[in-house]
C-alpha cells in the first residue's frame, strides 16, 4: 500500500508537472548577472484580458484595455540563510528598458514580453533571476476560490466601482472576484505604493491558506487548487510543478516584505514617475551578496490589510 501510495503520488507530481504553461522567460544575453546567492523568482501579475470573455471581463471588472502590462511585479528572495523575502519593484519606477530607452518599468512586458521584463529587472538589480511565474487576471479569482477564500481583515473600508470593490472595515472571507479587486485598486492617497504593500500581505496570506492543514488534508480543497493554479500560472521553461511548491512553502511563513526603495518622484516623458536612487543600489547590493538588508532601506508597513 505504501508503495502505491508513493508512486501514485510521483506520477501526479510528474501528470501536473507536464501540465504547466511554459514560455522561454529566462533566456542568455550579453551582460547578463551570474549566479546570485540564494534562490530569486520573479512574479508577475499580468493585466492581460486576452483570454476572458465579455462575461468574465464584466463579471470581475477588468475593463477592456487591450495589450498586456504588469500589473504587479515581485521578486521573491530566498537567502541562503535565513528568511525569505518578498520585494515589491513599484510599476511606475523609472528604469533604462533594453532596446527602449527609460520607460515605467512595468512597459518592459508590453515592448516585449517576459524575456524583456526579466532582462530589465535583472539590469536593474544585478541579481540573477532563477525562476519565472506568471498569473493574469483570468487565473488569479480561480485559484482563491479553490482554496475557499482566503481571510483578511482590513483596517479601513474600501470602495472602488473600477475594481468592482466594495468591502468593510474587520476581518472576513474574500473569494476570488473580491481579492482580485483587493489587489488591484489603488484607490489610496499614496496609490500603487499602498497598492503594493496589500498585494504582498495577500499573497502571504494566500500562500499560509494554501499550505495550512485545512487545504493539504482535504483533497477537496487540494485537488482544485493544484489544478488552479497549474492552468493559471505561466512559468519559464526550465521550471517544475516542485518549484513551485518549494516557492509556496518558503513564503507560507512569515517573510520579509518590502518595497525597493526609490529616489522618489519625478516627472518624465511617462509622466509622474519614480527615480533610481541611491538607495535602490544600495538596497540590491545587499541582495546580490545574499546578506540582511538593513531595516533602513526596508519599507513593510502600511497598506489597508492588518498584519
Amino acid at each position: 500500500m505504501l508503495l502505491l501510495f508513493v508512486v501514485a503520488s510521483v506520477g501526479l507530481l510528474f501528470y501536473y508537472d507536464g501540465k504547466l504553461h511554459r514560455t522561454e522567460a529566462l533566456v542568455p544575453y550579453a551582460g547578463r548577472p551570474a549566479d546570485t546567492p540564494g534562490t530569486n523568482w520573479l512574479i508577475v501579475g499580468s493585466d492581460s484580458r486576452a483570454d476572458l470573455s465579455d462575461d468574465q471581463r464584466q463579471q470581475l471588472s477588468t475593463g477592456d484595455s487591450d495589450g498586456s502590462r504588469t500589473d504587479t511585479i515581485m521578486m521573491v528572495h530566498k537567502p541562503p540563510s535565513g528568511s525569505a523575502m518578498i520585494i515589491s519593484i513599484p510599476r511606475d519606477l523609472y528604469v533604462p528598458i533594453p532596446g527602449q530607452g527609460s520607460h515605467k518599468i512595468n512597459a518592459a512586458f508590453n515592448f516585449g514580453g517576459p524575456q524583456l521584463l526579466t532582462q530589465t529587472v535583472e539590469q536593474l538589480s544585478g541579481v540573477r533571476i532563477d525562476h519565472y511565474a506568471e498569473i493574469g487576471f483570468g487565473g488569479f479569482d480561480s485559484v482563491v476560490d479553490a482554496v475557499g477564500g482566503v481571510t483578511i481583515c482590513l483596517d479601513q473600508p474600501l470602495n472602488d466601482p473600477k475594481a468592482g470593490l466594495r468591502l468593510p472595515k474587520g476581518c472576513q472571507e474574500l473569494n476570488g472576484r473580491q481579492a482580485l479587486g483587493l489587489v488591484r485598486t489603488r484607490a489610496f492617497p499614496n496609490a500603487d505604493l499602498e497598492r503594493v504593500v496589500n498585494q504582498r500581505k495577500f499573497l502571504n496570506a494566500l500562500m499560509a491558506k494554501a499550505t495550512s492543514p485545512s487545504v493539504l488534508a482535504n483533497p477537496f480543497r487540494l485537488i482544485p487548487f493544484v489544478n488552479g493554479a497549474v492552468d493559471a500560472l505561466t512559468v519559464d521553461e526550465g521550471d517544475h510543478i516542485w518549484n513551485l511548491m518549494g516557492l509556496a512553502w518558503a513564503l507560507r511563513g512569515n517573510p520579509i516584505t518590502t518595497t525597493t526603495p526609490t529616489g522618489g518622484d519625478e516627472y518624465t516623458d511617462d509622466g509622474d514617475s519614480l527615480a533610481v536612487g541611491d538607495n535602490t543600489e544600495q538596497f540590491f547590493t545587499y541582495i546580490r551578496k545574499g546578506l540582511p538588508v538593513p531595516d533602513d532601506l526596508l519599507s513593510g508597513k502600511g497598506g489597508v490589510l492588518g498584519g
